[in-house]
């Protein structure tokens, strides 16, 4: 997959709540659905990063969306364009049981990504 760059836009900000805080971004040329280790560069700094690209399963509201979890990032990104570089496909979208075991699966994402990802 090749890299690309997408605005960052309010989403429903369901991911602060479960300790995984998101960038949603809007782009012309979104990925194929599934959860990336990428690369996020934001105010030209390059962070290791997890995305999601699509209808999340598990909390079923609205259109796909590209949401970006920027580790250790802690800050406003709402209007500014995010540059990504997928690294490598993680898993398939799915469905969980609960927000509890997407939270499990997300620790576990968010390791493979700080393993997988060099800057």
């Amino acid at each position: 997959m090749k890299a690309f760059s997408g605005v960052v836009v309010e989403g429903k900000r369901l991911g602060r709540t479960i300790g995984f805080p998101t960038a949603n971004l809007l782009t012309d040329t979104p990925p194929a659905r599934g959860v990336y280790a990428v690369v996020a560069v934001a105010d030209g700094r390059r962070y290791r990063a997890v995305m999601n690209v699509g209808r999340h399963p598990t909390v079923p509201e609205g259109p796909p969306t590209i949401e970006v979890h920027i580790i250790g990032f802690d800050g406003d990104l709402y209007g500014q364009t995010l540059k990504i570089e997928p690294v490598r496909l993680l898993r398939g979208e799915r469905k969980f049981s609960s927000l509890a075991a997407l939270e499990a699966q997300l620790e576990r994402d968010r390791a493979m990504t700080e393993e997988i990802v060099t800057l």
